[in-house]
């Protein structure tokens, strides 16, 4: 599995999110508390930011952990209003590279799964690689699950689907073929969607800000989990709205 999150709400540094609280996304990678598959995440990290509202968003990813990646250091300064960031544990058959690590970036729209579709290498991804319209699939990088779900979300969308109901779709796709663990972050820089199906999702989004991660940061914030089959929505004011799966 993966650990993620996603921040929106007023300039903040990089640093902030991924390695200043006691139990950051470095922390929680290395040594995660609620993680239901793996011991840690080794295989590669992301980071995909956005200086400002309406920004295309920057990315940084690396098949070095993120506990030992020296370049990681020179993100840590850049001050973003939106953030979505990924530490890798790679699925059974997909190999550790860095086609295969979220955050997946197109357009104003950032993605990370922490999850797994059951039966990917075994015929189920062959089958939703041919849901996505042939343009977009000619652009999907790698071989993974998370990668080809996000077409499929951009299809969602293009075709006039909010956030959320792209992220809903996807599931509701993907369980009416196989079981798997799905919880997604979708973002835009003005919104972000997460949905929590089979993994941990906690929220914080009382402060101005709103913030999804897989773990809590810290144990001083007012987080909340968020119950399993839910998707959430949030934007720089804090938790905007839930559906429920």
């Amino acid at each position: 599995m993966c650990r993620h999150l996603a921040y929106l709400g007023p300039p903040t540094p990089l640093g902030a999110l991924l390695v200043d609280p006691p139990h950051g996304l470095v922390a929680q990678a290395r040594a995660p508390r609620w993680q239901v598959s793996g011991r840690d995440n080794p295989d590669g990290y992301g980071v995909a930011w956005w200086a400002g509202p309406g920004a295309t968003p920057r990315r940084h990813r690396s098949v070095t952990c993120i506990w030992h990646d020296p370049e990681l250091a020179t993100l840590l300064g850049h001050h973003a209003t939106g953030v979505v960031a990924a530490a890798r544990l790679a699925s059974p058959g997909s190999p550790a590279e860095l086609s295969g690590n979220a955050p997946f970036v197109a357009g104003p729209y950032a993605w990370s799964l922490n999850g797994v579709v059951d039966g990917w290498h075994d015929g189920i991804g062959d089958e939703l690689r041919a849901q996505v319209t042939p343009e977009r699939a000619a652009g999907i990088e790698g071989v993974t699950d998370g990668d080809a779900l996000f077409a499929l979300a951009l299809d969602a969308v293009e075709h006039g689907a909010s956030l959320e109901d792209a992220v809903a779709g996807v599931i509701t796709t993907v369980e009416s073929r196989t079981t798997g663990r799905l919880n997604i972050l979708l973002g835009d820089g003005h919104r972000v969607v997460a949905s929590a199906r089979g993994n941990s999702l906690f929220a914080r989004g009382t402060d101005g800000s709103c913030l999804l991660a897989s773990e809590p940061l810290d144990t001083d914030g007012p987080w909340e989990q968020v119950a399993d089959g839910t998707v959430v929505i949030g934007d720089a004011t804090g938790l905007i709205g839930s559906q429920t799966l």
